[in-house]
């Protein structure tokens, strides 16, 4: 009986001693997994860029930053509350201003149609994600690496190039609406400007108006808006695309991590 005790002790012992070395080469190779995956991974990013890698992690930048600056002007109050994005009548319609104020109610009017002006910004900010993803696509190698190695926003200025001309035909016809509501004595304020640049360039065209050294007004009220509003939307862009460039936590990717980090 004490012998078949002193066995089964014995082996319960190998059987310890087996199960030990089991785990311990088990954590041996873990260690050896953890360790290879990342000398692994430092290869990888010891690597030298691809041309491919470039242009893929360049077209992700400008994804994710345009969806962002997209997605923050297209909310309620996203061009109308910020004190630097909203647009505002041009300096020549003071005058404008200035005199409708003078009829009841109508200060009210004038802040109706600036916020008017904003709301249609913001609707139009809605459908600028397709117009950019089409400029992205359209990347080449020799555009990927132009932006890599350009200023903080080349970026952006890519998209503006490629882009502005197609967001300006999406943005003009929406603020032109809000442009043609009619406002004081069921005038508009295309009509107001018309009429008062109208008068103000018989002026200074005149003979007096030389003399006076007055100059004309040439601004289109429609376009000088729409500038504004496109100037408003590639900012927040440019602030994205710095973002990427300087911030590590801004770089959501691997790819980004990878292209932006070198």
């Amino acid at each position: 009986m004490g012998a078949l005790f002193n066995t089964l002790i014995s082996y319960n012992m190998k059987i310890k001693q087996l199960t030990f070395s089991i785990a311990t080469v088990a954590l041996l190779a873990l260690q050896s997994c953890a360790e290879l995956s990342k000398v692994a991974k430092n290869i990888e990013k010891d690597k030298p860029l691809t041309e491919a890698e470039v242009v893929r992690g360049l077209k992700e930048a400008l994804k994710i930053g345009s969806e962002n600056a997209a997605s923050q002007l297209s909310k309620t109050d996203g061009y109308f509350r910020d004190n630097v994005l909203k647009i505002l009548l041009p300096p020549e319609a003071d005058i404008i201003v200035k005199n409708i104020e003078k009829i009841p109610g109508g200060n009210k009017l004038v802040q109706d149609l600036i916020l008017s002006i904003n709301r249609s910004a913001e609707d139009a900010a809605k459908e600028v994600a397709p117009i950019f993803a089409s400029a992205i696509t359209g990347m080449t190698i020799q555009d990927g690496f132009a932006i890599l190695r350009g200023d903080k926003n080349a970026a952006t200025q890519y998209l503006r190039t490629n882009t502005y001309s197609r967001l300006s035909n999406l943005y003009k016809p929406k603020i032109n609406q809000s442009l043609d509501k009619k406002l004081v004595a069921g005038v508009s304020a295309n009509q107001s400007w018309t009429t008062l640049t109208s008068e103000w360039n018989k002026l200074a065209g005149s003979t007096v108006g030389q003399i006076a050294g007055y100059k004309k007004v040439e601004t289109k009220l429609d376009t000088y808006l729409t500038d504004k509003a496109l100037e408003g939307l590639f900012s927040v862009l440019a602030k994205e695309e710095e973002k990427i460039r300087t911030n590590p936590a801004a770089r959501v990717t691997d790819i980004l991590k990878r292209v932006f980090g070198k």
